[in-house]
């Protein structure tokens, strides 16, 4: 590539003042208008970051040892940049933007995805037992899933996932043959579906790297409150990324993710006569109940384009939509 061909202007003298702006020029000549803005977004703010910090060299190479630490010890069934994201709060802020839900509704709040989802969970049909652990308590979970009109969605995929009764997800065993303490189901002509788990226990996260030496670093516990984690999936239908918090768990306002949200708390019940006989389980058989919402696609994209729009006009930027995403309006 010659630079001479490039209508870019020249740098030199380069300063603490005026080296941001030359960085944005030296990429402004990118085609993809989203992938321009973002870039220049993020070269923005991580100058300033460094100018407001007054950010020492001995520092920038410390953070970026600690970067290259996170990368070395990612494999396939330990994501750890999934983890840093989770533990600065990242991933359920841009959950939260991406994931919109109508103010006023019932749809189901969404939460973070976590690092141990696989693509290997068996399909299992209606009833199935998803955890082989002998020593989990017994649980029953019955479900239903609706759109924001209350009407029952049949043919949902859900994908449900859950650690063993020593908070331990099968990935993270070294002899794993297959998946376990996960499946995937899909919801019935009435939108319910009902399979037997275990009940969640709390769990820490892994901290034996380099985000679990931030974390102890921060005077910050690793541990996750109990859950179950669903992904649910649908035609016309925004996917859902959530999951379930028993209630009044140790670190239910301490969740080392920052996953935890109040229409996600649910209690252990009872089954009680009427679940005991439909479900063939003893009446004092652990039960979880949760009726789940789902917002359409079309629904989705127009309610991120609003918001999207009135939180960066409040930052007095003008902006268009491309591909459902803003890039800046300069005609």
């Amino acid at each position: 590539m010659d630079p001479s061909t490039l209508p870019l202007p020249p740098m030199k003298d380069l300063t603490v003042d005026n080296i941001t702006e030359n960085a944005i020029a030296m990429n402004s000549l990118c085609e993809d208008p989203r992938m321009k803005y973002v870039l220049e977004r993020l070269v923005t703010h991580l100058h300033d970051f460094a100018r407001e910090t007054r950010l020492s060299t001995n520092e920038w190479m410390q953070g970026l040892l600690f970067l290259t630490e996170v990368g070395k010890i990612c494999s396939d069934v330990r994501q750890e940049f999934i983890l840093l994201s989770d533990i600065l709060g990242l991933s359920i802020l841009v959950d939260s933007i991406d994931h919109p839900k109508p103010p006023n509704s019932a749809a189901t709040e969404g939460t973070v995805l976590g690092p141990f989802h696989t693509h290997d969970a068996s399909e299992l049909p209606a009833g199935s037992t998803m955890s082989a652990d002998p020593n989990g308590q017994p649980l029953l979970v019955v479900c239903s899933v609706k759109d924001t009109a209350g009407n029952p969605l049949p043919g949902i995929k859900v994908d449900v996932w859950e650690t063993d009764s020593s908070g331990h997800y099968d990935v993270q065993y070294a002899g794993r043959e297959g998946p376990d303490g996960r499946c995937i189901l899909r919801t019935d002509e009435q939108g319910t579906l009902w399979f037997r788990a275990i009940t969640p226990v709390p769990y820490p996260i892994p901290h034996d790297g380099p985000v679990g030496r931030l974390l102890k670093a921060l005077r910050r516990h690793p541990y996750r409150p109990s859950h179950m984690h669903f992904l649910m999936q649908g035609s016309g239908f925004e996917e859902l990324v959530t999951a379930l918090y028993l209630r009044n768990d140790p670190y239910e306002t301490t969740d080392a993710v920052f996953g935890v949200k109040d229409s996600l708390v649910v209690d252990i019940e009872r089954a009680g006569p009427e679940y005991a006989t439909k479900y063939n389980v003893p009446e004092d058989h652990a039960l979880l109940r949760y009726d789940f919402v789902l917002v359409s696609e079309a629904e989705t994209t127009a309610l991120r384009e609003r918001n999207s729009k009135i939180a960066l006009d409040k930052l007095g930027m003008k902006v268009r939509m491309v591909g459902g995403l803003p890039v800046p309006d300069l005609d």
